[in-house]
């Protein structure tokens, strides 16, 4: 068993009747039929669980999805919102959920990179799928979205995580359109910006002394406590169903390059959630129809100073051993990814791999993409196109072949990275003499 974390969760989860008043056997969550182990297939009806009662392994949502003429399905999906409701059919949510409160997150760019292909000797094609585009500016936005619909279902009344900064705006957002009240918590040290955000919508705030990995010890002695009673956690009882909400970009992207996988993928490694519900969204979409099967390799990428799964790749190990992060890139700072021997897995299965950058290559690669894309990164976006530049350098990305890079968030939260080597060209008096003498009349 790879899953001692979440089992020790699950335990401490059992020991209080955390469960609210809602019917669970009259959940409303659209196609989802059940919840499913991922280590030994046993099925769990709908609920507020995570772990598996048996091995302890993790759940995932089963679902019964439509049957029928792909043709059809792809029509009822283009005619949808631009929004994730688009692919409501194939999400745990109600049929009616466009018309609920929410934040409505996704739709994002898929922006051709023609002049960073230039840069980096790319022919195939080159796209950034920039997710700084939903409502506060990460892909955090999409699972939250999903989150607050099973809370919805189930009972709750406060939304709550444990967050390395981005879930927390996410969460903190999505609660105050929804009218939930939020108590998220998140390591004392996180940027400011992020700190910001999470704050300005209302809820509670909780800095806890420590990484993330502290933050989340936390939570879960929080949710097995009556103290968490009502609470939804959307990253641990609300798992399974908030991290569907990143099959959305995986849905997305096939949509956008005309209904077609990309040959390539390049996605950023923190808990390791958002690379594993790709590949199921990819592959549902193979299952439907709605895009031709053929090979797709994908790629994980994490900081140095917080790598343990690109570690355990390089190493040939099926373990993640945890390490205590030490990067400029936060929002990947988790040290103990509760996914990570599923990224293994699935690197591994289709020819892709892990790999990690260092700070200064982070930085470099943010202001790569700003220069030649006029994107702005957040540092977790300077990690997948820092690792694109490695594996391109290295030839484990074919540069004759479609290339997806994810960029997660907004580099206005994370100024601080490229703060000191992003100033005024010049400080000069209002004339044009001034102008010329300092050299950039040219």
């Amino acid at each position: 068993m790879r899953r001692k974390g979440l089992a020790s969760m699950a335990v401490q989860s059992a020991e209080a009747d955390t469960t609210p008043a809602a019917d669970t056997a009259s959940v409303n969550l659209g196609p989802a039929a059940a919840l499913s182990c991922r280590e030994c297939g046993e099925r769990f009806a709908l609920g507020p669980i995570f772990a598996c009662e048996l091995c302890f392994g993790p759940l995932e949502v089963a679902y019964d999805l439509p049957t029928g003429d792909p043709e059809a399905l792809r029509r009822q999906i283009e005619a949808g919102p631009d929004n994730i409701w688009r692919y409501a059919p194939l999400l745990p949510v109600p049929a009616d959920v466009a018309s609920k409160p929410n934040i409505n997150p996704g739709w994002t760019k898929l922006v051709k990179a023609d002049n960073l292909a230039r840069e980096l000797g790319v022919t195939g094609g080159l796209f950034i799928k920039d997710d700084s585009g939903n409502p506060t500016h990460s892909f955090k936005d999409r699972v939250v979205a999903q989150a607050i619909e099973a809370a919805r279902a189930f009972g709750f009344t406060t939304l709550s995580c444990s967050s390395t900064g981005n879930l927390a705006g996410a969460v903190g957002a999505a609660a105050a359109r929804a009218g939930f009240r939020s108590c998220v918590f998140i390591p004392h040290d996180l940027e400011q910006g992020k700190v910001v955000m999470a704050a300005v919508y209302g809820g509670d705030l909780v800095g806890i002394e420590g990484n993330y990995d502290d933050v989340n010890r936390f939570c879960s002695e929080l949710i097995g406590d009556s103290l968490g009673e009502g609470w939804g956690f959307v990253n641990v009882n609300l798992r399974p169903y908030y991290a569907e909400g990143s099959k959305t970009l995986a849905y997305e992207i096939c949509e956008q390059l005309g209904w077609q996988l990309p040959d390539q993928l390049v996605i950023p490694v923190a808990s390791g959630s958002q690379l594993t519900k790709i590949d199921k969204g990819l592959k549902e979409l193979i299952e439907l129809g709605l895009v031709e099967d053929k090979p797709y390799k994908i790629f994980g990428a994490q900081a140095e100073g917080c790598s343990p799964v690109s570690t355990a790749f390089r190493d040939g190990h099926d373990v993640v051993r945890p390490q205590k992060p030490d990067t400029i890139a936060k929002s990947l700072a988790i040290g103990n990814p509760a996914d990570g021997p599923y990224v293994l897995d699935i690197a591994r299965r289709t020819g892709g791999g892990v790999e990690d950058v260092d700070d200064e290559q982070v930085v470099d690669a943010i202001k790569l993409l700003a220069r030649t894309e006029g994107i702005f990164a957040e540092t977790a976006g300077g990690v997948t196109v820092g690792v694109t530049r490695k594996l391109l350098a290295s030839g484990a990305l074919d540069p004759a072949l479609t290339t997806v890079v994810l960029n997660t968030g907004d580099g206005l939260k994370t100024l601080d990275a490229v703060a000191s080597t992003s100033q005024a060209t010049a400080v000069i008096k209002p004339s044009l003499d001034a102008f010329r003498a300092a050299g950039l009349a040219e």
